[in-house]
């Protein structure tokens, strides 16, 4: 056996029933840490109790822990050899059979005609990024995007003459902040905020969506950006705008920042604003002299 002779379709749908109805470690605790911030009786704590509950049951009967499954997009690294198509092919048909489970909702919709594809399959759909390294193993991240924190999700261009924000890092405090004041509560918070500054305007959205996958307690290990993370996380949580726009002291529950090279002409800030349910999974495959050794988390 050698990975051109794989076929890790059922791999990749258990990948997407674990990111569909399991919420990560870290996300549970960051929920509960909010709901012990927040007002005993309060619009607040009873959202984020709900929000738990729900969170307990979508695991327990292995459910979707939101109706709205969003866009499945896939983050490959994989070793030299491996056929991106061949996994390209598995992972849509293993979109189809998810569906087929209800592990995942039809979101599919062709933009000209308005008809759902009914499978989670189509033009660009599921999004796929792949990384060949020198590794000899394959890894699969997961992260499932909804529409509504997508529909609030939002790019700047620096300059900002209404907000006062200059092409540096209080630009990006000031238009960061201006992002969350604008979703007021729309986009199911207490958000993740995946920040990108620099890159153009496709680079920056991606690379904005990368930021999620991150844990939520992690550091970022450039201290401009570490520092920056930190402070916009407490000012966003002084915003009172609070779980589901209820009000609180929980807006956010996490803020990731990247950097990149960018054109002297443009200064883009691209802000992927990520529900309560950030549903993320991996994936880790090699092989060994047992066979196939598959490891999720």
């Amino acid at each position: 056996m050698d990975y051109k002779s794989l076929d890790l379709t059922d791999q990749f749908v258990e990948l997407i029933r674990r990111a569909a109805t399991q919420l990560p470690q870290d996300m549970r605790q960051g929920l509960k840490k909010a709901k012990s911030n927040e007002e005993p009786g309060s619009a607040a704590e009873g959202a984020l109790d709900t929000i738990l509950l729900n969170v307990d049951i979508a695991e327990k009967n292995s459910t979707p822990i939101c109706q709205d499954t969003g866009t499945p997009i896939f983050e490959v690294s994989y070793p030299v050899g491996v056929s991106t198509r061949k996994l390209a092919d598995q992972i849509r048909k293993a979109a189809a059979v998810a569906t087929q489970n209800n592990y995942l909702r039809p979101n599919a919709v062709d933009s000209l005609t308005g008809k759902n594809s009914g499978d989670n399959t189509g033009e660009d759909f599921p999004t796929m990024h792949f990384h060949e390294w020198d590794e000899e193993a394959i890894h699969v991240d997961l992260l499932l995007k909804g529409g509504g924190c997508e529909n609030v999700s939002t790019q700047y261009k620096l300059p900002d003459g209404p907000l006062g924000a200059g092409r540096d890092l209080e630009g990006v405090r000031r238009v960061v902040l201006d992002a969350v004041h604008q979703a007021q509560g729309k986009g199911c918070g207490p958000a993740v905020l995946g920040v990108a500054i620099g890159g153009d305007r496709g680079s920056g959205y991606l690379k904005s969506k990368q930021q999620l996958f991150r844990q939520l307690d992690d550091t970022n290990p450039d201290p401009q950006l570490a520092e920056l993370e930190e402070r916009i996380y407490n000012e966003a949580n002084e915003l009172g705008i609070g779980p589901m726009g209820f009000g609180g002291k929980t807006t956010a529950l996490g803020v990731k920042i990247a950097a990149q090279h960018r054109l002297p002409a443009s200064y883009f800030v691209s802000v992927a604003y990520m529900c309560w349910a950030n549903r993320r999974a991996s994936m880790d495959i090699q092989l060994n002299d047992e066979g196939l050794e598959v490891s999720y988390a």
